[in-house]
């Protein structure tokens, strides 16, 4: 299954609900486990199904390549949190820090990356892939690596929150060693 590139339209539209989680759902959702742990340079840690081409509000995360892989089905946020005094019982892998600030890509925006301020934790309700409800709090990382794929059920993209904050936008490239390095864009 191939990842959607932007502009493709897909990437902007509102995507719509999962009405029934059948073999077509089950498929979709191995053909996305199977692209996200295909994802290299860079590696993914997340996929919502528009990025596949389809227009349904679920979204795949793997903290780590190690972490077990998370499945979200007709996810809603029932609320943020900004400081972690006010968590309890969050998932995180991470820890977390008061402001959850790091640079930020996408597996649909090759060589875009741009420093996005996210929620430390986010409260979810959500299916998984058997149907089950779900009601839970994210914390650190995992929380931004949520709140970047809901974006991707809402048609939008990591550069739209970047400019909304008066953030910076970078391209990445290989210097003449190989490594990559950020350069500074010009909005």
């Amino acid at each position: 299954m191939k990842i959607v590139q932007a502009p493709d339209q897909v990437l902007s539209q509102k995507a719509k609900p999962v009405n029934k989680i059948d073999k077509d759902i089950t498929s979709l959702l191995s053909a996305m486990e199977v692209a996200l742990d295909g994802a290299s340079d860079p590696e993914g840690v997340g996929l919502a199904a528009p990025q596949v081409g389809k227009s349904l509000q679920i979204f795949i995360v793997r903290e780590t390549p190690k972490s077990p892989l998370l499945t979200f089905i007709n996810p809603h946020v029932e609320k943020f949190f900004d400081e972690e005094k006010k968590l309890s019982g969050a998932k995180s892998a991470s820890g977390g820090k008061k402001k959850n600030v790091q640079l930020e890509g996408c597996l649909s925006l090759k060589d875009i990356w741009g420093v996005v301020t996210r929620h430390h934790a986010v409260e979810l309700s959500y299916q998984d892939e058997k149907g089950e409800k779900h009601k839970e709090k994210f914390a650190g990382f995992l929380a931004t690596i949520i709140q970047h794929e809901y974006d991707h059920l809402n048609g939008t993209l990591f550069p739209k929150r970047v400019l909304e904050q008066n953030n910076q936008l970078y391209k990445s490239v290989k210097n003449s060693e190989g490594e990559t390095e950020f350069e500074e864009m010009s909005i």
